[in-house]
């Protein structure tokens, strides 16, 4: 049984602050070993679970976080940027199981801890089919596309509400509650990471109930930005449509085209962003 895991960041056991996502702020070296020890609780249940393998992607920023030297040795990882399927890269119809850990509530969620959809401040809203779409919905849909389904989500109590929300009885674990953008009641380390093993153990355990997540094609990405010079920009993309001064959409039947495209989105509009100045 083959088990993917997409490991994020904003959502990991004991972080709360944005530069601890960050390479070079405070805290962001601790923040990758934490990242690291809940993506190996989540190997670990997963071996327990009956794993024959288990392929971890590193799904935040730079993709340069996770600690190989640190990882549990039984699983593989990928790392790095230039990854065409992003936060779903390596996930395939090979896979029985999906799984996210670190993972964080959409944009606009008043109790999600750094909550925002792929980007932190140039997006405001992301739409699938016309429905809000989250990290957590877009990565189960490409999941979906391939026929894997989701069976445990990690985060903090808002993801595991969304989760829920989208997938029905998914397994979640919160390994805290937010109380504000910034602020949360943590669990220490030792229980998040006793939870996440747990979690993704039971999960396995009652794999034959999960189903994957189906969005019906042709899939429509609806994006509305928080600058009309941003969609002006990726709206000169073929294929991508200007739908109103900030949003912008773009349809397929192929998901992959999807994952691939918010890369695209993410260098324009974070090149956009950051060479407009104050108005960006």
């Amino acid at each position: 049984m083959k088990v993917y895991l997409s490991v994020d960041m904003e959502g990991v056991t004991g972080l709360t602050d944005p530069e601890e996502m960050h390479a070079g702020e405070r805290g962001y070296d601790r923040g990758c070993e934490l990242m690291t020890a809940d993506a190996n609780a989540a190997v670990e249940g997963a071996y327990a679970g009956g794993a024959s393998g288990v392929l971890v992607n590193d799904a935040h920023g730079s993709t340069k976080n996770l600690r190989i030297d640190l990882l549990d040795p039984r699983a593989t990882l990928i790392r790095g940027p230039g990854k065409a399927q992003r936060m779903a890269h390596g996930l395939d119809g090979t896979f029985q199981a999906a799984a996210f850990v670190g993972y964080h509530a959409r944009a606009g969620v008043p109790h999600g801890v750094l909550n925002h959809t792929w980007m932190g401040k140039e997006i405001q809203n992301v739409y699938l089919n016309g429905e809000p779409c989250g990290e957590t919905r877009l990565v189960a849909a490409c999941a979906g596309f391939h026929g894997v389904p989701v069976v445990m989500v990690t985060g903090d109590e808002a993801v595991g509400e969304e989760a829920r929300e989208l997938l029905g009885d998914v397994e979640t674990v919160a390994v805290k509650n937010g109380i504000g953008k910034f602020s949360a009641e943590l669990l220490a380390p030792v229980v998040a990471q006793r939870l996440i093993r747990e979690g993704m153990q039971r999960a396995l355990d009652r794999l034959n109930e999960f189903t994957p997540y189906a969005v019906a094609p042709p899939y429509t990405l609806g994006v509305e930005w928080n600058s009309t010079a941003i969609a002006a920009a990726v709206s000169l993309v073929p294929g991508v449509k200007s739908a109103g001064p900030r949003h912008t959409e773009f349809t397929t039947d192929d998901f992959t085209q999807i994952m691939a495209l918010f890369g695209i989105f993410a260098s324009i509009g974070g090149q956009v962003a950051c060479g407009s100045g104050p108005y960006g």
